[in-house]
């Protein structure tokens, strides 16, 4: 199948199927035309790609990790023990930079809670307008 049914039947945008393959992630054939040529077995990579994206995971990273999965009833499962060593460190990465940021909106909440009622009143008006 070319790029644009690819796009189609994985929802992924043409551009983001070439950042891919740029990346590293995607592998196409290539017909005497040019013409990019996937498989089905490119839309399951698709798929594992965009999932591994949502867990937060960046490009380089999934290009290291992609080898050594493979999807059971729809579930991604590791295959080298090193990947879970890694995955586990982006876990404990992302439940770090979880932690500032609760740590950060709490203290915006302290210094919001500290304005007048004046000043808190006017800043709910603002915040109610529609923005143009």
């Amino acid at each position: 199948m070319r790029i644009g049914e690819l796009s189609r039947r994985t929802g992924v945008h043409e551009r983001l199927l070439r950042y891919y393959e740029q990346q590293g992630l995607l592998h196409p054939e290539r017909r005497p035309s040019g013409y990019r040529e996937y498989t089905d077995t490119d839309i399951a990579t698709v798929r594992r790609i965009r999932n591994l994206l949502a867990a937060g995971l960046n490009t380089t990273t999934i290009a290291t990790v992609l080898p050594c999965l493979r999807e059971d009833d729809q579930r991604l499962v590791p295959t080298c023990s090193d990947l879970v060593t890694e995955l586990c460190q982006e876990r404990d990465r992302i439940t770090t930079a979880i932690n500032e940021l609760q740590t950060s909106r709490a203290m915006l909440d302290t210094v919001i809670a500290a304005a007048p009622n004046d000043v808190a009143m006017r800043a709910r008006n603002n915040l109610a307008a529609p923005q143009n």
